[in-house]
């Protein structure tokens, strides 16, 4: 048992002593009902006074990892029970793929540490000390300012700074306003099918059941919507995903005219609206109408995931119990990651990196676009040119599905079938594939279609 050097405060050697015993209980080298030395012994074994022994002892008996009776000396308790010293990493992870073309990853090596850095010290230096309090669980007024702003002008939606809320990303937005349409007598939402699987879980933990309904060419089609009885979809009318296409004009005039008519509330993710490559994003659908459209996005692709950082524009009406929910489930996000986005925005750092990332991405794109066309001739591209996938669609000749990808898995390339976003299954013709490309340098995206082309004609 290593303690502090014997000229080291007698405090510290006290708490160096308390935390070795109480790391010995519990990773079970101390099993429960074994007797310790006494503390004369004890003391004397390691060169520290009596007094301090049963110091320690007596605050782990009173803590529960030790029991002790008089006369009958200090015993490990049977409270504490020995933990897992190994800690897990539950991040989604791919080992041993040598390429992975899953979609829904941005390049983490295009963050920007040193503009972040300058402005963590700059916000250090000047942000109020009350600002460090418990926050208001909209999020900070000069985020919520700084985010409506820049959603005005790259967006265009109707923001509000008040009907604004930060959240923990998309996910955390989906997970309130759920709560609160379940709190409205909402059952289920329609979704997009094909649509995202992880919405799923999260609709299901705020008590509602989904309905997927199918799309067409101008996207979410309308005569199953109408049928289906639902009062509240999601969708992704700037770029869809998967399957890529962007809603018409029309049909967002239809949608907007369907929720009207039964009352309902759209849902809008925005999850990449931000990345066109061949012209000017078209704007979101919230601002034809924010009185029916909650509007969503985050940060997760222009910046990291890992910063856990989205908002959600709030039709009036629902605003006071999209608060309180937020309140009850975590009083606010961090005041500090809030003050930095902030101030990243306002001093022009996000549109640097917009900028910055669409012409990474925008090259990826296209060197994957060639690849495919030269190691997998007859490939077709759907969708449009934006966001950070695409759908390619296989000769019927590298079919069925099934065997492609398990050769794929085998060559070390991780890809995604279309048909792991459908609910209901389609048949068609050939192998639909989802390929994900903004996490890779152009070079790892030729030698992974080279590797997928390869396994395609190994069978």
């Amino acid at each position: 048992m290593l303690l502090p050097a014997a000229g080291a405060p007698a405090r510290q050697r006290g708490r160096a002593l308390q935390s070795a015993l109480r790391d010995a209980v519990r990773s079970g080298r101390l099993a429960a009902g074994t007797r310790l030395p006494s503390s004369r012994e004890l003391a004397a074994d390691l060169g520290v006074s009596r007094g301090l022994v049963t110091e320690a002892y007596e605050q782990l008996t009173a803590e529960g990892y030790l029991r002790s009776g008089r006369g009958s000396g200090t015993w490990v308790g049977e409270a504490a029970r020995a933990g897992v010293r190994a800690t897990r990493d539950l991040a989604p992870r791919a080992p041993g793929v040598r390429v992975d073309f899953r979609p829904g990853t941005p390049d983490l090596s295009l963050f920007p540490r040193a503009a972040w850095v300058a402005a963590q010290k700059s916000v250090l230096a000047r942000l109020p000390h009350q600002a460090l309090g418990y926050p208001d669980p909209r999020g900070l007024p000069e985020l919520r300012t700084a985010l409506a702003e820049l959603l005005t002008r790259r967006r265009g939606v109707v923001a509000d700074p008040e009907c604004l809320v930060v959240c923990s990303g998309v996910t955390q937005a989906t997970t309130v306003l759920g709560l609160v349409l379940h709190g409205h007598g909402v059952r289920a939402i329609g979704v997009e099918d094909p649509g995202s699987p992880g919405h799923g879980p999260v609709f299901t933990a705020a008590g509602m059941g989904m309905v997927p309904l199918p799309l067409d060419g101008g996207g979410l089609a309308m005569e199953p919507l109408r049928r289906s009885g639902v009062r509240a979809v999601m969708t992704t009318p700037a770029h869809q995903f998967p399957s890529g296409i962007a809603y018409s004009a029309q049909r967002r005039v239809e949608l907007l005219d369907w929720a009207r008519a039964v009352d309902g509330v759209i849902f809008e993710d925005d999850y990449d609206g931000d990345f066109r490559y061949d012209r000017a994003p078209v704007g979101a659908l919230q601002g034809l109408d924010p009185d029916r459209v909650a509007y969503s996005g985050s940060v997760s692709k222009s910046l990291a995931p890992g910063l856990r950082l989205g908002w959600l524009l709030v039709p009036p009406r629902l605003m006071d119990e999209v608060v309180e929910r937020k309140r009850t489930m975590d009083l606010g996000n961090p005041a500090l990651d809030q003050a930095l986005l902030a101030d990243f925005i306002a001093r022009g750092g996000y549109d640097r990196q917009l900028r910055r990332c669409q012409r990474a991405y925008r090259e990826r794109r296209d060197a994957l676009v060639r690849a495919l066309g030269e190691h997998l001739p007859g490939t077709e591209v759907s969708g449009i040119a934006a966001g950070l996938h695409i759908i390619a669609r296989l000769p019927e000749r590298y079919g069925p599905e099934s065997r492609l990808l398990e050769c794929a898995d085998r060559a070390g390339v991780a890809v995604r079938a279309l048909s792991a976003h459908l609910t209901v299954p389609v048949e068609e013709p050939g192998v639909r594939l989802v390929i994900g490309y903004a996490h890779l340098a152009p070079s790892d995206i030729a030698r992974g279609v080279r590797l997928l082309a390869r396994a395609a004609g190994s069978r």
